[in-house]
């Protein structure tokens, strides 16, 4: 059984629920004007919050983020494009696109199909392979962006004006220098909250400083589960543990990460396989589970339809992060393990 978040709710420390209690998003409609790639085309038409708002309600089946209209408005006034919350095509079938920048990259929520009473949607990057950790929500990101802003010492009011409310609750304009703190970094990780590529970035500074002890400490520190159900924070270990000649627990950090969703490791999986000694055998072994045969011999030991379903849904998800091919999982998935009537049905793979 893997830990860490995933579609299988028996798979890690978001499975609290019975799966007779499991809630998940209804069918959605393509869009189809989106292109197959890592990013959406900008051919997408654009979208207002109140669709995003309506899509989280209607579709993904949960609450929306209170200051997402905010969020969606900042995006927007730094160059981005709000797109469509249904331009999913070419996309991992968990994600609800928000917004496209110039460069192609999609800023996206993610729905994670179960986790605790009150957990917000993080805020994540899409890759080809998955998913990157921006935010575990989004007033945390929306903190982020105008501590940011602020460090920059400009003038410009747009992102200001575009944050209004929310601006005006999460943070104050000109904290920033007034702590006097000279890094950025520092300022964020005490006083905004913790964030992946901030965390990375303090483990490099470390390691180029010859730091190799304050380096490890702090690639531990981030394996903490400061990101549940997030594999990053275990493979990016598992990558420095290599670089500094500890060969034998970066395999072991490897594995674990492997625990976790493939989709959220943010390296394509052969990379963390290869730190991990692992072959093509646990592959060939998912591979039959999603099979006819598969489910029936796991019916056959006892385990419940629904706990199958979710399982063979996890399954398709990790294969087709290794090639990053999602419009063929999203036919088998179609954003769409969904509970009717007490019977979760998976569409798509009759």
């Amino acid at each position: 059984m893997r830990a860490g978040l995933a579609v299988v709710a028996s798979r890690g420390a978001f499975a609290t629920a019975a799966v007779s209690s499991f809630r998940w998003l209804k069918p959605i409609v393509r869009c189809s004007s989106s292109s197959p790639s890592t990013a959406v085309s900008t051919t997408i038409p654009t979208s207002t919050s109140f669709d995003h708002i309506s899509f989280i309600k209607d579709i993904a089946a949960t609450r929306p983020p209170e200051h997402l209209n905010y969020l969606l408005n900042m995006l927007q006034s730094r160059g981005e494009a709000v797109i469509s919350p249904a331009a999913k095509e070419g996309l991992v079938p968990l994600v609800i696109p928000l917004s496209e920048s110039s460069a192609g990259t999609l800023t996206c929520l993610l729905r994670w199909p179960t986790s605790p009473p009150g957990m917000e949607m993080p805020v994540v990057e899409v890759h080809k392979h998955g998913v990157w950790l921006l935010a575990k929500s989004v007033d945390l990101y929306i903190h982020r962006i105008l501590v940011e802003e602020d460090a920059k010492a400009q003038d410009d009011n747009k992102l200001w004006n575009a944050s209004s409310e929310a601006g005006e609750k999460l943070y104050k304009r000109g904290d920033f220098l007034e702590s006097q703190v000279t890094d950025l970094d520092v300022y964020l990780l005490k006083k905004v909250g913790l964030f992946p590529d901030v965390i990375e970035r303090k483990v490099s500074c470390h390691l180029e400083r010859g730091d190799l002890v304050s380096a490890m400490i702090t690639g531990e520190f981030y394996t903490k589960n400061h990101f549940p159900g997030f594999g990053r924070p275990f493979a990016f270990n598992a990558q420095l543990l290599l670089k500094v000649g500890r060969k034998l627990e970066a395999k072991d950090a490897a594995r674990g990460s492997l625990k976790s969703p493939w989709w959220t490791l943010g390296f394509k999986y052969q990379e963390v396989a290869e730190i991990a000694e692992w072959e093509d055998e646990q592959i060939e072994f998912i591979k039959e589970k999603v099979t006819e045969e598969g489910r029936q011999e796991d019916l056959k030991k006892g385990k419940a339809p629904e706990q199958v379903a979710l399982d063979e849904a996890a399954f398709l998800l990790d294969l087709a992060s290794i090639d990053g091919n999602w419009d063929e999982v999203g036919v088998k998935l179609d954003f769409s393990i969904w509970v009717h009537h007490g019977q979760l049905i998976l569409l798509g793979t009759q």
